[in-house]
């Protein structure tokens, strides 16, 4: 008699749809299938968008939400979740809850929310929740320097000092590591700074000179939570998750999509793998 097939692990993205597919559920869905993972989606949201910016958001409500998320984990063997834009704090906390029914998976969590503008794109209380309820829940937390400074409640960090700071700030909150991001700062080189419980590291990837960049952030959390589900150690999925971001940039640096800011190319190393610049 032939053997039942274990299920094979999965990669469940929880965030909102991009429909000119360059962030977003779409972006985590590239991102999953070019790196051999199965990859699953929750919807939170719908919006109108394309590379010149968003022109509409319809939410959906957190009931809604989570009726998605429990089909899901409940057939799915899901290893990891990437969590992403959230409309209110009631899908915050509702989410948080569904989570906390099922067994532990790694939960990376890329808190959409301040842009790096500075302006923020969520209310008050949708902070509060995702800094009470997620960050407790989450393996990772990848905000930006805006989105640092306003979860840990400090000014945006600037350098690396001030980055392992602010990642030392979001673990004494309850996140079991924080990875914040420095890839707006000038430097030739895209730093990142992860603290977990082995202290800092930092990630530092060769800058790609571009401006399609649309969709990266959201690239970079689900290729960490991808990762994950292999299973990959924390610091190795982030290094790997750099590689690939790094590779998308850089291949998406000389081609048009959109008539705005295009967006990274997830399927680079299916093309003819490592660009040149980042072989160094």
């Amino acid at each position: 008699m032939m053997a039942t097939p274990a299920k094979r692990p999965a990669m469940v993205s929880v965030a909102g749809s991009d429909p000119s597919g360059g962030a977003g559920i779409q972006a985590d869905l590239k991102t999953a299938t070019a790196l051999h993972v199965y990859g699953a989606a929750v919807l939170t949201s719908l919006t109108a968008q394309n590379t010149k910016g968003v022109t509409g958001i319809h939410p959906i409500p957190a009931e809604f939400v989570v009726e998605q998320y429990e089909s899901v984990v409940t057939d799915l063997d899901v290893a990891s979740i990437k969590i992403g834009m959230l409309g209110s704090a009631d899908v915050v906390v509702a989410l948080a809850d569904a989570i906390k029914r099922h067994d532990p998976v790694d939960v990376v969590l890329d808190p959409v929310m301040v842009a790096t503008s500075g302006d923020q794109l969520v209310p008050d209380d949708t902070v509060d929740a995702i800094r009470d309820h997620l960050l407790p829940l989450s393996t990772v937390i990848t905000p930006n320097l805006p989105e640092a400074a306003v979860l840990a409640g400090i000014d945006e960090p600037s350098d690396r000092e001030s980055m392992i700071a602010a990642a030392e700030s979001l673990r004494e909150l309850g996140a079991r590591g924080a990875l914040v991001k420095g890839g707006h700062n000038t430097d030739e080189y895209a730093l990142d700074i992860l603290v977990d419980a082995d202290g800092p590291a930092g990630f530092a990837a060769y800058r790609v000179d571009t401006d399609n960049t649309h969709g990266t952030g959201c690239t970079l959390s689900s290729a960490i939570a991808s990762y994950l589900t292999y299973p990959m150690p924390l610091r190795e999925a982030v290094q790997g998750a750099k590689r690939y971001v790094s590779g998308a940039l850089e291949s998406a640096a000389s081609w048009k999509i959109g008539d705005g800011r295009s967006p990274v190319n997830h399927l680079w190393e299916l093309e003819g793998g490592l660009p040149e610049k980042q072989k160094r």
